[in-house]
C-alpha cells in the first residue's frame, strides 16, 4: 500500500469513490486495516486517501475496468476476479497482486427473498450455485469458489497460490455496514 504513495505512480493509480461505490468503501476498509485501523477507528484510511491525492489518482464514482483494458488507469484497487477475466478474457497486460501488508475478503451474498411468489424455483438455483457444478461456473468466472474442491484444476492454475491469499482477511461485515455511512461522510469531508 505505501508503493502506491511514491511519486513514481503520480497519475497512474485508480480506486472508486468509497463513499459511492461498494468496492471503493471494500478497498478503503482493506487499506485501513492492513495500516493498523479498525473499524472503529477509520483513521489510518482517511490518512493513506489525503496523502494519495498528491499522486492524483483516478477515482471515478463506478466501475472502471474499461478504463484499466484501455491502459488509462494503470493500477486500480478492485477484486480480483476483474483482474482475472481481463487477463484470461479480455487479453490485457494485467495482473493481480494482494499487498504484502493484506487486504480482505468480501463475499458474494444470495438470499431467498421472503414470501417470493417462486420460492421453490429459488431455492433451486441456490441449491444450483452451491452445488459442485454451480460452484465450477463461478470458478470459471474467476470467482473464488466457497469449496475449493469445486474449482477446476486449470482455472486453478490461473488464480493466485493459496499462500498469496492467506494475507486476505475476513472482516465483521455486520460492523463494516453497519460504520460505511460514518466513513463515507468522513472520507468527502476531510479526504476527498
Amino acid at each position: 500500500w505505501a508503493d502506491l504513495l511514491k511519486p513514481e505512480y503520480k497519475g497512474l493509480v485508480g480506486y472508486l469513490d468509497p463513499a459511492s461505490a461498494f468496492v471503493g468503501y471494500v478497498g478503503a476498509v482493506a487499506v485501513n486495516q492492513a495500516r493498523g485501523g479498525s473499524m472503529d477507528d477509520f483513521k489510518p484510511a482517511i490518512d493513506y486517501f489525503k496523502a494519495l491525492q498528491k499522486n492524483e489518482p483516478i477515482v471515478p464514482k463506478q466501475t472502471a475496468y474499461a478504463r484499466v483494458l484501455s491502459g488509462e488507469i494503470g493500477i486500480l484497487l478492485d477484486y480480483d476476479f476483474n483482474a482475472y477475466r481481463a487477463k484470461y478474457k479480455d487479453g490485457a497486460n494485467v495482473a493481480f497482486v494482494i499487498p504484502s501488508e493484506g487486504t480482505v475478503v468480501v463475499p458474494y451474498v444470495m438470499s431467498l427473498v421472503a414470501k417470493a411468489p417462486h420460492a421453490a424455483d429459488a431455492k433451486k438455483a441456490l441449491d444450483f450455485v452451491l452445488s459442485d457444478e454451480g460452484q465450477a461456473v463461478w470458478a470459471k468466472a474467476y470467482l473464488r469458489p466457497v469449496r475449493a474442491s469445486a474449482m477446476p484444476k486449470e482455472v486453478e492454475a490461473q488464480f493466485l497460490p493459496a499462500s498469496e491469499y492467506a494475507r486476505a482477511k475476513p472482516v465483521d461485515y455486520a460492523r463494516m455496514a453497519a460504520v460505511q455511512k460514518a466513513f463515507s461522510e468522513r472520507y468527502l469531508k476531510e479526504a476527498r
